[in-house]
């Protein structure tokens, strides 16, 4: 049924669950890339903590196509609700209720359950375990990896800035609220902005640093090439929310939402566009046809477009097709906050299990995501029945 009155965003709420999901399937996917490499003195810079010599490309392009994506809108969608809650709740209720939200199990996630599931990777590198060496190796070696769980501290901090700001960002939030639902008819306009926020908040830090940098203290990690873009999609989160989305930007009357087959399309095209300019790219540069830097900004233009794109696809997507609930959708939904916490130890473990088995990487692949997405579930239904941990959860 339709629930375009209905003050829930089920649509959200849906598409929320569905990227939690597809994070279970990247990291299911990373131990069977064709470019996957293992460090045996530091398993934390491997390309993943477990490596098969199993290997598919086709892992590269699912990977590859999330990646560019999935992370900045997450971001964004975690941003769409916080005005409207700093407005209910006041800063200090709402900074004390994230806290409780997102940090705590961040360090429940990197004290805990982080070591359970790098203690594989130690596995496979010494092909031994004895807790004492694991637990000074994982500290003091590997220096602490944080795994999945840099999504939430990270959160946690944009939270805190906006909410500590708020009382000089509420008017000019809002005000780009309305902006951008005016414009709702037209569409290529708004893809245009759009575009340039991504190239801007994307481009210049990344020709100063590389893609794959990153830093940070212990834990406390992230990807500097990419920290202004996740905060300009939460921040662009929260400009959306800050009017009513079914109402605005989002309503089922907005021809930026009914031409969702549109985008969808594009999005498809743009990564293609993205894989096919690989190899003249390349081929240019080395026959020095092409300089470096024209040639990573053509590269990574075209990288800021099928982001985009992707991005406003699985949006306009999920509010024209998934604003639905059923009780499976509610109950994935409630608990997709908790599968991210822990499915990183399903999913090593299991693809440490399936080292051994001869199988195709396509079907390691296949059980991996399947069994790691329904133990996660499971746990975090049996965890939850806990009134002290379904807190925070």
């Amino acid at each position: 049924m339709s629930l375009e009155k209905d003050s829930r965003l089920y649509w959200i709420d849906n598409l929320r669950s569905f990227i939690t999901v597809l994070v279970v399937a990247h990291h299911s996917s990373l131990a069977y890339t064709t470019f996957a490499s293992f460090n045996k003195k530091a398993y934390a810079s491997s390309t993943h903590p477990i490596v098969d010599p199993a290997r598919w490309i086709g892992m590269d392009l699912f990977e590859d196509f999330n990646d560019i994506f999935f992370m900045s809108l997450m971001f964004l969608i975690s941003g769409v609700f916080v005005i409207s809650s700093l407005n209910k709740k006041g800063i200090s209720i709402f900074i004390s209720e994230r806290f409780k939200r997102l940090f705590i199990p961040f360090l429940a996630g990197v004290i805990l359950l982080m070591p359970i599931a790098y203690s594989s990777s130690y596995l496979l590198a010494h092909g031994q375990f004895s807790l004492g060496p694991f637990l000074i190796d994982f500290f003091k070696t590997q220096a602490w990896p944080v795994g999945p769980p840099w999504f939430i501290w990270v959160l946690f901090l944009f939270n805190l800035l906006v909410a500590m700001t708020y009382p000089y960002l509420k008017k000019p939030l809002q005000k780009t609220g309305v902006f951008f639902v005016s414009l709702n008819n037209k569409p290529f306009k708004l893809l245009l902005i759009w575009y340039l926020i991504t190239w801007m908040a994307y481009i210049p830090i990344l020709m100063a640093t590389s893609p794959g940098q990153w830093t940070g203290i212990g834990p406390f990690d992230f990807q500097l090439s990419r920290i202004l873009l996740y905060v300009s999609y939460f921040l662009l989160g929260s400009i959306l929310g800050a009017v009513p989305l079914n109402s605005g930007l989002f309503s089922s009357q907005s021809l930026f939402v009914k031409k969702w087959y549109v985008w969808v399309l594009a999005c498809g095209l743009a990564y293609s566009l993205l894989k096919l300019s690989e190899v003249p790219l390349t081929n240019w540069y080395e026959t020095k046809q092409i300089a470096l830097l024209p040639a990573t900004l053509i590269y990574r233009s075209l990288w800021v477009l099928s982001c985009t794109l992707s991005c406003i696809a699985f949006l306009t997507l999920f509010k024209k097709a998934f604003n639905l609930v059923s009780p499976l959708s509610k109950s994935l939904s409630a608990n997709a906050y908790g599968i991210y916490l822990v499915h990183f130890i399903f999913v090593l473990w299991i693809q440490f299990f399936l080292l051994q088995t001869g199988l195709p990487a396509g079907q390691k692949f296949f059980i991996t995501f399947i069994l790691s997405l329904l133990l996660s579930y499971g746990l975090v239904l049996v965890l939850r029945k806990n009134n002290r941990i379904d807190r925070f959860l």
